[in-house]
């Protein structure tokens, strides 16, 4: 399971405070913590923090790599501001994320097969998110088609079928671990699948449980990566369970911290 990390974005107020500060300190020391904590990419998304958004992402790409060599997922809308942050990133990084519209779709997937960077491609298009699973999958497969002409191997290409609130779009989340058991004989071989975890708690009272639970839902249905937050340890502790009763790793009586030092 390829965990990544979720802290470093603009919309947390301690982040948003420390790229107007230019705070290296607070940025590096949650690389660091996220990093410890298992994270095996971190997210990176100025958010609505900048004046200069590519200035920023510049900034943060250069201030993370100063403290660790872990890939970078670089989280932005934006051609021009995804482009700057590939440029000085030192290790292959993944781009996050590419709808299923077609000029967007061709504008990132350039990106990818320029930077050689692997990619997220969300299962909605200019008419929005689908209903049901069928119609994400369908996206899906443009998607997938779109990257195979490019020639990016479908082992960087990672699906998101795109989980909302379960507060307000409780029926998305049956919708969504269908989409991933879909997804894996959707092509031969499959893309891999990713979902923005936290999406299906906004604004609910057990945000925690909700995270936890739908976590392993979704690894028994395949899911392959999480954007997620890694310093959650019952969270982690559930996803490294989870893998190991999918028989993805060995069991061993210390299998928590064999997971972590490995």
């Amino acid at each position: 399971m390829i965990i990544i990390g979720e802290k470093i974005n603009g919309m947390y107020k301690v982040v948003a405070k420390a790229i107007q500060a230019k705070d290296k300190s607070a940025i590096q020391k949650l690389a660091e913590e996220q990093v410890f904590a298992s994270a095996d990419y971190l997210d990176v998304n100025t958010g609505p923090a900048s004046a200069n958004p590519v200035e920023a992402m510049e900034w943060l790409v250069d201030t993370i790599q100063e403290v660790t060599d872990t890939p970078l997922c670089l989280d932005t809308t934006k051609p021009e501001v995804m482009e700057a942050g590939l440029k000085k990133c030192k290790c292959k990084a993944m781009i996050n994320s590419t709808t299923g519209q077609e000029e967007k779709l061709n504008a990132f997937l350039a990106l990818a097969a320029k930077y050689g960077a692997a990619i997220i491609g969300l299962a909605m298009d200019e008419k929005g998110i689908p209903q049901d699973a069928a119609a994400r999958a369908e996206i899906a497969l443009r998607i997938v088609t779109a990257a195979m002409e490019k020639g990016i191997s479908l082992d960087d290409l990672y699906i998101d079928p795109l989980i909302l609130p379960v507060n307000v779009a409780q029926p998305t989340a049956g919708h969504v671990l269908e989409t991933l058991r879909q997804l894996k004989v959707l092509s031969d071989p499959p893309p891999k699948t990713v979902l923005g975890l936290s999406n299906i708690s906004q604004g609910t009272e057990e945000r925690e449980l909700i995270n936890r639970t739908y976590l392993v839902m979704a690894q028994g249905c395949g899911l392959d990566a999480a954007i997620l937050d890694p310093l959650d340890s019952q969270l982690i502790d559930a996803l490294i369970t989870a893998d190991l009763l999918l028989n993805k790793n060995i069991y061993c009586d210390s299998f928590l911290k064999a997971y972590r030092k490995k």
